[in-house]
């Protein structure tokens, strides 16, 4: 049998969700070039710290970042079985005046462990530029609906009225906390830098003469260089592991909210009261035709979920590294902290998509809402029968068997809620027909909820949604090679 490309398992997360950015961060392309670009980094540095090394050797590396020859490294790593000696035979090779120099003092968690930063760093600015666009539609939407009263529910149960674009907001405050702490990890990343076998520098140090400055100051020079300001005052072999893990938790808040926004919309929607987009042409069910099932939804709760279970594998990895390091990082990294981004960054896609179209039913929350009012006006409509007279007492007691009686002809009966009209011929209360509706004015129940709307995205949102467009836009990406 011929072998095609649909005989062998390809990644659901690359084929189906994520996006051919975050793809290209985790590719073989970025990360081998970015190895050749550590590796001419690290010999300019030793260069101009007076090592002779030729700017002729520079250039011709330089002039050979790519094409990779991955072919030939594949053939080579099959031999030593070390894939960083591969790349720097296949880099040699295109390189061989600059062969005696690449590589020159390090380690192989030079190369890996300072890409595995870089991805990172690039992963996580892919992120906040998927934030910003999200942050942006949630805030329009919460907006809109600033002034639309909605049903609040405590346990699933009605609750006190809310509006559609006060609920929005919780949905908004998670985010924020969110893209916050994926900015605040982008401003805090270190660069592994420059550090030797077992974090000792031995090998630099050897390399000048014992000049202790000079190695201090190659490790600054090649971090730079590489953009990055801070660098690990120590480390062991790798970098520590708790960077992946700080990462991972990130991304798990990520998941969180994602997970949540998806699950309140799937609960609106059954409820009729919002609904997700829904195509002209698009099935909601194989078997039947009339159904608009929740998908995307639903989706981005399995991404979320798949998310979550990912971010338990740094936190163990981190744990179980012995002493400078041991090898059983290698293969949980290579797997959890690329699927990680990738299902990071197809939740926010799916995410913009869902929100940036959602649709909202006000007569079917309206209808919601009068179902439950009744209910909910009780001690507004005690307060205002005690204004005109009343017993308190004797008109709780009068209330409560009213609403009991209510309560009966819905759930039992399957009949509408009668309160109202109970209410209005019963003379205990002395309460018109217009005077209910006056307290039954539905603004009157919402609290501030328009304004906390208004104020929160004015004071919070659209600051970080400034900071988010500093960052540039995913169409405006620089995919180095």
């Amino acid at each position: 049998m011929n072998a095609t490309k649909y005989d062998t398992y390809t990644n659901p997360l690359i084929e189906r969700y994520a996006s051919k950015e975050m793809s290209h961060v985790f590719s073989h392309t970025f990360k081998f070039t970015t190895w050749r670009r550590l590796w001419i980094a690290l010999a300019e540095a030793e260069k101009s710290l007076g090592l002779e090394i030729s700017s002729e050797q520079i250039e011709e590396m330089k002039a050979n970042i790519a094409p990779i020859d991955f072919d030939k490294a594949r053939e080579i790593e099959a031999k030593t079985r070390h894939d960083v000696m591969a790349h720097v035979h296949t880099f040699g090779i295109a390189c061989p005046k600059a062969m005696p120099i690449i590589h020159l003092g390090a380690t192989s968690a030079f190369v890996t462990d300072n890409t595995d930063l870089i991805q990172i760093r690039e992963a996580l600015t892919l992120l906040v530029k998927r934030m910003t666009p999200l942050l942006k539609a949630l805030s329009e939407f919460a907006l809109t609906h600033k002034s639309l009263p909605t049903l609040g529910f405590t346990h699933f149960q009605p609750a006190q009225c809310t509006t559609v674009g006060k609920r929005a907001t919780l949905w908004l405050l998670e985010l924020s906390l969110d893209f916050q702490e994926l900015c605040r990890i982008i401003d805090a990343l270190p660069f592994r830098g420059v550090k030797g076998t077992t974090g000792t520098q031995a090998s630099f140090l050897n390399l000048f003469s014992g000049d202790h400055e000079k190695v201090k100051k190659l490790d600054t020079l090649v971090s730079k260089n590489m953009g990055f300001e801070k660098v690990l005052p120590v480390t062991g072999q790798t970098y520590t592991r708790k960077l992946d893990a700080q990462v991972a938790s990130a991304l798990s808040g990520i998941a969180q909210t994602t997970h949540k926004l998806a699950n309140d919309i799937r609960l609106l929607q059954n409820l009729k009261e919002i609904e997700e987009p829904f195509e002209k042409s698009q099935i909601g069910s194989s078997a039947m035709a009339y159904k608009r099932n929740p998908m995307r939804s639903e989706r981005l709760t399995a991404l979320s979920r798949y998310m979550l279970s990912l971010c338990t594998s740094p936190a163990m990895t981190a744990a179980e590294q012995w002493f400078e390091r041991t090898l059983d990082d290698s293969a949980n990294k290579r797997l959890s902290i690329p699927e990680l981004f990738l299902a990071a960054d197809a939740a926010l896609i799916l995410s913009l998509n869902i929100c940036d179209g959602l649709v909202v039913y006000p007569k079917v929350i309206n209808r919601h809402i009068q179902d439950e009012l009744p209910f909910m006006a009780t001690e507004n409509i005690i307060m205002e029968a005690v204004k005109k007279g009343g017993d308190r007492q004797q008109l709780h007691e009068q209330i409560r068997v009213h609403s009991m009686e209510a309560g009966k002809q819905v759930k039992m009966q399957g009949q509408k809620n009668d309160l109202l009209e109970r209410i209005t011929t019963d003379s205990t209360f002395n309460l018109s027909e217009q005077e209910l509706a006056t307290i039954l004015d539905l603004s009157r129940f919402i609290g501030r909820a328009p304004e906390q709307t208004e104020e929160f995205i004015q004071e919070h949102i659209k600051p970080l949604i400034e900071q988010g467009m500093q960052y540039g836009s995913i169409e405006k990406m620089d995919l180095q090679v």
